[in-house]
């Protein structure tokens, strides 16, 4: 940045999200950056399949009052906002950050194309979500718990199938548990977490007494957990998916939990029924489901805008922003002297 002209940003917040967080996070950035806050006050957010015929997902809000508002902004900040190519189009942005692991709300390809870089918050909400995978519910009392009766972290063997930044910490609380522990994932890291043997999925899926699911949805693995894949698993085994639901066929999961052949499931996600429906699983004894809560903590919140304010201190100081989405918009020479010469 060669100008002396502040950047100007627009920090949208939701329900989830304040708008203030960006605020607070950008505050190192005073006299750099100046702050314009739009609060959406929507409760209402797209399913995680939209059919509205838009290239974005799990929004909340409508496009055009953000299109209203991004006019006369350098940067724009968003948790859950839709970033649709609309929006794009109201001024020349120079750098879009979501604060959120999956920007799914943010239509990168038209970004892309208009040159626009997109930064996430990988890992933002890691922690949050390992300790929801090894919580569990207290009983009133010491014959209440016979229900609940099953085996010790010693002598299970725990399969995690994802090892990105919520499957590595969810691998170091188990290990301190005691567990033995499989991992599967298509992309290992490069760095296993200590206690973790890699097999393939299928082995994974017939030696562990728990499965764990943390694996990114992507178009080729919707319900990869299907029939198949929960009869190769012990009887009485558990299940857990704090992930994402497109990744789990939930009547073949009602029906292994009905069988017998799982012993129970816990559920952070789950598809949406239709509209004045009840859940089926709700109605199983053996399933717990929370309502997408695994990043709910002020710290997972407080990441995220840290993260996005980073990115925008970086561009301003003439650097690329990390955790790039979009990584192709500053490869080419004439794209990086574009940015320089608008900032």
């Amino acid at each position: 940045m060669t100008g002396a002209d502040p950047v100007r940003v627009l920090a949208v917040g939701d329900p989830f999200m304040p708008a203030g967080l960006f605020t607070a996070a950008l505050a190192g950035l005073r006299g750099r950056v100046t702050v314009t806050e739009l609060q959406n006050a929507s409760t209402e957010a797209a399913p995680p399949r939209d059919d509205s015929g838009r290239a974005v997902r799990e929004y909340i809000g409508d496009p055009a009052d953000l299109a209203a508002a991004v006019p006369g902004h350098d940067a724009l900040l968003v948790h859950g906002a839709p970033v649709t190519a609309e929006v794009l189009d109201a001024a020349p942005l120079r750098l879009v950050c979501c604060a959120r692991g999956g920007p799914v709300n943010v239509d990168v390809a038209a970004a892309t194309a208009r040159g626009i870089p997109v930064t996430n918050a990988p890992g933002r909400n890691a922690e949050a979500v390992a300790e929801l995978t090894r919580g569990g519910p207290l009983g009133g009392s010491t014959y209440e718990g016979s229900q609940f009766i099953g085996g010790e972290a010693a002598t299970m063997t725990l399969g995690l199938v994802g090892l990105g930044h919520v499957g590595r910490e969810v691998a170091g609380r188990a290990r301190a548990l005691g567990f033995r522990m499989l991992g599967y994932d298509p992309a290992p890291p490069d760095a296993v977490p200590p206690g973790v043997t890699m097999v393939a999925l299928d082995d994974l899926l017939s030696r562990s007494d728990l499965v764990s699911v943390h694996a990114r949805a992507t178009p080729g693995n919707r319900h990869m957990f299907g029939a198949a894949a929960f009869a190769r698993m012990p009887r009485g085994a558990l299940f857990i998916n704090t992930a994402r639901e497109s990744l789990v066929d939930e009547d073949a999961l009602a029906g292994a939990l009905a069988s017998g052949t799982l012993a129970g499931a816990a559920l952070d996600v789950a598809e949406r029924p239709p509209a004045g429906s009840r859940h089926p699983l709700l109605d199983l004894p053996n399933v717990i489901i929370t309502p997408h809560i695994g990043g709910a903590t002020r710290e997972t919140l407080r990441r995220g805008a840290e993260m996005a304010a980073a990115a925008v201190a970086r561009l301003v100081s003439g650097e690329s922003p990390d955790h790039l989405v979009n990584p192709e918009t500053l490869a080419h020479p004439e794209i990086l002297a574009d940015q320089e010469a608008a900032w």
